[in-house]
């Protein structure tokens, strides 16, 4: 979504759970490793849910989880009554009217019959929170990023290891079943694109879509002892956290996070190496850069690839938001949203190797582009021009909130009929590189990454 959460709920200072996080390090608790698996409910039982963060990302997830069964909403915690009453709005004509609290610490120790907390809160607040819901006993589902530090992602990890319970990172994704019908079929079984050398993507807004969100209402102001208690300056922090160093990793880890754990999923491999470039372009009062362009290199099963990525805030060129696989036969492009998805079939590539494809139904040609043998061949066309490349449709529609399925597995995974499709231990492979994405900018300079590095 373009737009998540403006704002969250918090249960203690970022200061005690520090010097919490310190005293367990000091104990030298033995962890855990894998991805446990749970039975904390029958197929018939329902699962008892609290959501810490209602604004509008979590009033998204809200969305998603009213069209689940099996769940019973307890309780909604947000330090924002605005937030709140948007997400009892999100759950109504559900039939359920959870209890509400602005201090989480509070909810906790009330609601004893809460199984699963939904995390949507910022960043800087995701360490705490979720570390001390698995703690207490819960299933968490928190949004990525993990964390906007590295200390805190491992944390959440290492608290996982220790409870026994499941933690899910929202890159949704990786339950996408347009995404994983694509991997599944055009990647693993018949690689279509042939070896994949290059990749990139790119989330690029409007600057009308960039601009600061801002409330005029004096009614709606937080009294800004109430900021400061919960690690904001004032309300304009509080509604634009995005854009602060220590409360997230700005746009890079914002958008580019969902995308550039697409690219390492599907090349199966992590950055060998992260070379990034960006600035304050536009917006000059905010802290971290509003544009930036970053490459990776992998080591992958076939060989080297390069992959590259872009998050801009000052235009909305270049065709949304995609992920783009660009391989020796032909290219894969994906989106969460269908129109952007299309697979592209080289000239001279052989149609034998497609056939089989076509014939089960698993692609169909793109009638806005002409057909594959009415195309001049590569040899014929001026040497000026390109040959037109076949494009084909993928006939996989998401009929369901983009964040649902994820969701669903999450609930799945509880139950003990499914593993996650993106546990906390993957996802923080998957985040590291991202986290260097800005030291690179910032120093302008290559910064390598080693395979020890992944590790926790």
């Amino acid at each position: 979504m373009e737009r998540e959460s403006n704002v969250d709920g918090f249960f203690m200072n970022r200061r005690d759970f520090l010097k919490k996080s310190s005293v367990l390090g000091a104990a030298g608790l033995t962890l855990g490793t894998g991805v446990p698996k749970a039975k904390a409910a029958g197929p018939n039982d329902q699962i008892g849910v609290a959501v810490i963060g209602t604004g509008a990302q979590g009033t998204v997830l809200l969305n998603s989880l009213k069209n689940i069964p099996g769940l019973k909403f307890h309780a909604l915690c947000d330090i924002w009554e605005y937030n709140l009453k948007k997400g009892m709005s999100a759950l109504r004509g559900t039939g359920t009217r959870p209890n509400i609290y602005e201090n989480f610490e509070e909810m906790l120790e009330k609601e004893k019959d809460v199984d699963a907390v939904i995390v949507a809160t910022p960043d800087f607040w995701h360490a705490p929170h979720t570390v001390a819901c698995l703690q207490a006993g819960k299933h968490v589902y928190c949004e990525k990023m993990m964390s906007n530090t590295l200390d805190g992602a491992k944390s959440m990890v290492k608290a996982a290891r220790e409870s026994g319970k499941l933690l899910q990172i929202g890159h949704q994704r990786r339950s996408n079943p347009r995404y994983r019908f694509v991997l599944d079929k055009f990647i693993k079984e018949t690689p279509l694109a042939g070896r994949i050398v290059n990749v990139n993507g790119q989330w690029n807004r409007s600057l009308s879509k960039s601009q600061d969100i801002t409330i005029r209402k004096a009614s709606l102001l937080i009294p800004k002892e109430k900021l400061q208690q919960y690690g904001f300056q004032d309300m304009r922090q509080f509604l634009n956290w995005r854009w602060f160093k220590g409360l997230s990793g700005g746009p890079i880890s914002d958008l580019g996070a969902h995308q550039i754990d697409v690219f390492n999923w599907f090349l199966d491999a992590v950055p060998t190496s992260v070379t990034a470039s960006g600035g304050r372009d536009y917006f000059k009062d905010r802290e971290h850069f509003d544009n930036v362009m970053s490459i990776f290199e992998y080591d992958t099963p076939e060989g080297t690839a390069r992959a590259f990525y872009q998050v801009l805030t000052t235009t909305s060129a270049g065709g949304g938001y995609f992920e783009r696989f660009m391989g020796t036969e032909g290219c894969i492009k994906i989106s969460e949203n269908p129109s952007f998805t299309k697979i592209y079939r080289e000239p001279e590539v052989d149609m034998e190797k497609w056939k089989p494809i076509l014939g089960k139904g698993l692609l169909r040609q793109d009638k806005a582009t002409a057909p594959a043998a009415a195309a001049p061949s590569a040899g014929t066309i001026d040497v000026r021009e390109s040959a037109p490349l076949a494009a084909y449709d993928i006939p996989v529609v998401l009929n369901k909130p983009a964040h649902q399925p994820h969701l669903e597995n999450f609930f799945e995974a509880i139950r003990g009929d499914a593993s996650l499709n993106c546990d906390g231990e993957h996802a923080y492979r998957d985040e590291f590189a991202i986290h260097h994405v800005n030291k690179s900018a910032e120093q302008n300079e290559r910064v390598v990454l080693k395979p020890e590095d992944y590790e926790i």
